[in-house]
């Protein structure tokens, strides 16, 4: 059980190390593409690249994907198509530090909704106070990289897109959570990212029209990445998910990374930005949150140990 909990952490820490490595990657590819026409084509391109071992460690793959069409395709329509519509038109509404605020908070989001769905997996005081100091963390990071524009023009509407991902991250998790042992993690991922991302460039073309120019080589460079990450990322977090008992609202508190995984990628990789006293408050706050967390659900383990 131990190595158990070691491995999910670990697995949990490499998606969110991902995940926080993708926003430089979306900047440089929507310099020469259209916003949905890049994601539709990084997500189609994910869920080829999961294609292959999904069919090999599941040679029923069509044959599953026949079975189970209506949760794939409702997967597919809620964690691909719906999500990133809205996440690429509600991130050129509001500023960056306000977006990464709020989709800082998704963890909260995603709890609230387990908490009314999932049975064993209540909200408690002490895991909304750990959430809440999480987003704190995050609006400190997010606020410390780029003050400037966090007090300018909010627009309503986009902050009301990205509280909608949030709400759908929460019932695309919970459905995952859910299905435990009935599709297998590759072939949810794989297959939904291939429908999504097809549903995705079709919806762009009377919207954006269909673009084939050349392009520079740093264009594919950041597409492959992205669809390399997706792949990846997206495909453990469902493997997570599914694993038996898990619970959904600890799992997403792994996610309050992103943000802090996310700064640090900018002091490495970008001369112009340089660490700041908010933005290394709130990385030691998410830090704490984080070891809070993991302290809780140690004695809440051993308690059930000793009642045992």
């Amino acid at each position: 059980m131990g190595h158990s909990r070691l491995n999910t952490a670990l697995l949990a820490i490499i998606s969110c190390l991902l995940w926080s490595t993708a926003f430089a990657g979306v900047k440089i590819g929507l310099t020469y593409a259209t916003p949905l026409q890049f994601a539709g084509t990084r997500f189609f391109i994910a869920g080829l690249l999961v294609f292959p071992l999904a069919y090999r460690i599941n040679p029923r793959y069509f044959r599953i994907v026949r079975e189970n069409l209506k949760l794939i395709l409702l997967f597919a329509f809620l964690q691909t198509f719906l999500q990133y519509t809205m996440f690429y038109t509600g991130i050129n509404m509001i500023p960056a530090a306000v977006a990464a605020i709020v989709i800082g908070s998704q963890p909260l989001f995603i709890a609230l909704v387990a908490n009314f769905i999932m049975p064993g997996d209540r909200m408690t005081l002490s895991k909304t106070l750990v959430m809440l100091l999480g987003i704190a963390g995050v609006a400190l990071v997010s606020f410390g990289k780029d003050s400037q524009s966090a007090t300018g023009h909010i627009a309503l509407a986009g902050i009301f897109l990205m509280l909608g991902i949030n709400i759908l991250s929460g019932f695309t998790n919970v459905l995952v959570a859910r299905e435990k042992g009935m599709v297998p993690p590759l072939v949810i991922s794989s297959s939904s990212m291939i429908l999504g991302g097809a549903a995705l460039f079709i919806f762009s073309i009377p919207l954006e029209g269909i673009h084939f120019e050349a392009k520079p080589p740093i264009y594919f460079i950041s597409l492959a990445w992205l669809s390399l990450l997706s792949a990846i990322a997206i495909s453990i977090w469902i493997i997570l998910l599914k694993r038996p008992g898990a619970k959904v609202s600890d799992l997403n508190l792994w996610k309050f990374l992103i943000p802090l995984f996310g700064a640090l990628f900018s002091w490495i990789l970008l001369p112009a930005e340089q660490p700041q006293a908010l933005t290394s408050a709130g990385m030691f706050i998410i830090t704490l949150a984080l070891v809070i967390s993991n302290l809780l659900k140690r004695k809440n383990r051993s308690i059930i140990q000793e009642k045992a």
